[in-house]
């Protein structure tokens, strides 16, 4: 098993604080997510079926109508490297590390690529997976370029594989309209803008040949009637989606101005963190969790991810802390 943000558990056995003096913002994940309703009693008491409207708000909220419900992306990122026979595949790095995981679990060669090396990669692979925008870094790639990736990828039979797990916050620069291209496979999820995570929650969107081929990989139910549910109504609130868009880009940009006044070098972020590349990282991560703020660490290239605080005084305790750790090392 990989190592996740949102370990909290593990933290707490680590460092000896209660669970409740945690400020989680090792996630990535909206911390003022979309506001459950309450759910009908019946949706627990019957099996899950394709006909209560989720694939309907999903075609109008994706804007295609080739897509797949999976249990959030993860379950498609265990799955995609069992429809291919092995082959080459290339992996951006520094990314989501279950990607490359999955396919060299399945026999496949990964080769992880720096951002710089994708386009000339892109005529020895037979598969391209990135992350966009890139989790932890936050790069992006214009549309044209990633269309010629997956044009000549699509040539010899490959696949251009891109999770959209951050990407929800600026749709203008997803791939998802141009869903049944052959060889692209778009990832989409509600864990990460709807904040939910715990309903495990994602999509495929793909060819309706390659859908097929996933769907009875998959087997039945692969969503629970509740996760299906919650993720309709959710789908549907548009005006939720409009506002929180526009707050979401508002705290992160609040986010990377604190972080640069505390003299860190924010290099990149999402409208749901921002990404630090650090040499002194694990010094940084274990010194604000020894106070009781989780962030997500990364070794290789060291650096960290903070998310979102979700309240004005998780707010003020992250920017009294990192002041406060900046304050002694100064000493």
């Amino acid at each position: 098993m990989l190592e996740h943000g949102g370990a909290l558990r593990i933290a707490v056995t680590r460092y000896g604080l209660p669970l409740g003096d945690w400020l989680d913002l090792s996630t990535g994940i909206n911390p003022n997510g979309w506001p459950l309703p309450i759910i009908p009693p019946a949706v627990w008491q019957r099996l899950p079926e394709p006909d209560d409207g989720l694939e309907t708000a999903a075609e109008t909220y994706y804007g295609t109508s080739r897509l797949l419900p999976v249990a959030g992306s993860q379950a498609a990122i265990q799955a995609l490297p069992l429809l291919r026979a092995p082959c080459r595949v290339g992996v951006l790095h520094p990314g989501y590390a279950e990607h490359a995981h999955a396919w060299r679990r399945n026999g496949h060669q990964v080769e992880s690529l720096p951002t710089e090396a994708l386009n000339a990669a892109v005529d020895r692979l037979d598969v391209l997976v990135l992350v966009h925008p890139n989790n932890p870094t936050a790069a992006c790639f214009p549309l044209h370029l990633l269309l010629d990736w997956r044009t000549r990828l699509a040539a010899r039979g490959g696949w251009l594989v891109v999770d959209e797990a951050f990407m929800d916050v600026t749709p203008a620069e997803s791939l998802a309209g141009y869903a049944g291209l052959p060889g692209l496979i778009v990832l989409r999820s509600l864990g990460k803008f709807f904040g939910l995570a715990g309903a495990r929650v994602g999509f495929v969107l793909a060819e309706p040949a390659l859908l097929e081929r996933l769907q009875e990989q998959l087997g039945p139910w692969s969503l629970s009637g509740p996760s299906r549910w919650v993720a309709t109504q959710a789908l549907a609130d548009d005006l939720w989606q409009k506002q929180n868009r526009v707050e979401l880009s508002r705290c992160s940009g609040r986010l990377a101005e604190l972080l640069k006044r505390q003299s860190l070098p924010v290099a990149g972020g999402t409208g749901l963190f921002q990404w630090i590349p650090l040499p002194e990282a694990a010094f940084w991560q274990d010194a604000l969790a020894r106070r009781g703020i989780l962030v997500r660490y990364f070794a290789d290239p060291p650096g960290l991810r903070f998310g979102l605080p979700g309240s004005e005084s998780a707010w003020r305790r992250l920017e009294l802390t990192l002041a406060g750790i900046r304050a002694e090392r100064l000493q």
